[in-house]
């Protein structure tokens, strides 16, 4: 028990010394010279977790004599199906089942992506990549250009614009510059949401990590795991609803006509 009670002591106190300045990419930097940005190698090595952890689960599926039965206990494979069929159940509840399948493969990622990055905060020494806005300005712009890519796509250019100009031709004047701003501040949105929750995450858990008790930073990183998954989860929820609204099929002669 007292060992365990040393290696927890231990850990803290790495994440109190990761406040201070020192993390484990910092450490090696200097060691070797370089300048790279932490939060660009911390995002490279979550990339190359989740690409090693994808390579596990398809070798593993490679030797399954039936696909249907699931493994006994907890595995890599339960765990992976678990996830794909929660992501695919919020897929058909905000996009709707016939077109949960094309956008599955987007929303599972950037959910993992994110999810991952903000967790790899909460190992001592090290920083979570969704801390800093360039980060999160990416998954922004990213999802941005993937739901109006795939609208355009799937309603045609011209009627995806028509979608900016409401469903009145006379107000189309007024509506459409304000659908564009609105539109163009979505990925802006989405990363100050995350980065300011995910700052803050993280000063609460350094202040809470210089305390005597050792139940407040414990307390702390349970808090902390339960926001590093719920900020995902809504970055993830506002691209769905986002890629559902961009992909709707709309009448708009009909809507003219009336």
């Amino acid at each position: 028990m007292k060992k365990i009670l040393s290696l927890v002591t231990l850990l803290f106190s790495v994440n109190s010394y990761a406040a201070g300045g020192f993390t484990w990419i910092s450490s090696v930097q200097n060691l070797l010279g370089t300048h790279i940005p932490e939060y660009i190698i911390t995002y490279g090595l979550v990339g190359l977790v989740l690409i090693v952890i994808g390579l596990l689960y398809r070798s593993k599926m490679a030797y399954v004599p039936n696909a249907v039965i699931p493994d006994k206990g907890i595995t890599l494979r339960n765990i992976s199906e678990l996830y794909g069929q929660f992501i695919y159940s919020q897929c058909k509840a905000v996009i709707g089942e016939k077109e949960a399948d094309k956008y599955f493969g987007f929303i599972s990622t950037i959910f993992v992506v994110i999810l991952f990055s903000n967790v790899i905060g909460l190992i001592p020494g090290f920083l979570p990549p969704t801390e800093y806005l360039n980060t999160t300005l990416a998954l922004g712009v990213f999802s941005f250009i993937y739901y109006n890519f795939v609208g355009a796509r799937e309603v045609g250019f011209v009627n995806y614009l028509k979608h900016f100009a409401g469903p009145l031709w006379y107000m189309a004047i007024l509506i459409f510059p304000i659908e564009i701003i609105s539109n163009f501040i979505r990925p802006i949105s989405l990363a100050l949401r995350l980065r300011g929750n995910m700052y803050g995450d993280h000063l609460v858990l350094v202040q809470f990590s210089d305390l005597a008790p050792l139940i407040v930073p414990i307390a702390a990183m349970l808090l902390g795991l339960l926001v590093c998954f719920i900020q995902a989860y809504v970055f993830t929820v506002l691209s769905m609803v986002y890629i559902s609204l961009a992909v709707a099929h709309h009448d708009h002669g009909e809507h003219a006509h009336h």
